[in-house]
This record gives C-alpha cells, structure tokens and sequence, in this order.
C-alpha cells in the first residue's frame, strides 16, 4: 500500500514555497510517471515491444560508447 504525498506547511510560509516542495516529492516518488503509464490501457504486446526497444537502445548506446572509448 502507498501513501499519499503530502506536504505540511509551516507558519509563515508561503505557498508557492510549499508547492515546490509538493511537486519535487511528487516527482522524487515517481506518482506522475505512474499516473501517465496507467492513464490508457496498453496491450501485452505493446508493452513487451516498448520494453524490447528500449532495451535495444541502451544496448546500442553502451556499444557506441565502448566504441568511442576504443578510438581514442
């Protein structure tokens, strides 16, 4: 079970202040990226496919990497 992000604002304190802190504990916990993903439902498919493509992106970016490290 998650907890609700919450902030607590202390006295004096202005809003935007606190909001700030809001968001950065929002996207520090990931709630955005989570709400975006459950937002539509994706087929099986689509998201072994998606995962399959990202993996093989990483996987070029290492090698291209390697790469540069060997020319030098």
């Amino acid at each position: 079970m998650r907890t609700i992000a919450y902030v607590r604002i202390d006295d004096g304190e202005p809003l935007e202040k606190a909001l700030k802190r809001f968001k950065r504990m929002v996207e520090k916990e990931g709630i955005i990226r989570e709400w975006k993903k459950r937002e539509y439902f994706e087929k099986p498919s689509t998201v072994k496919n998606r995962k399959r493509k990202a993996l093989e992106r990483k996987q070029l970016k290492k090698l291209r990497k390697i790469q540069a490290l060997k020319s030098y």
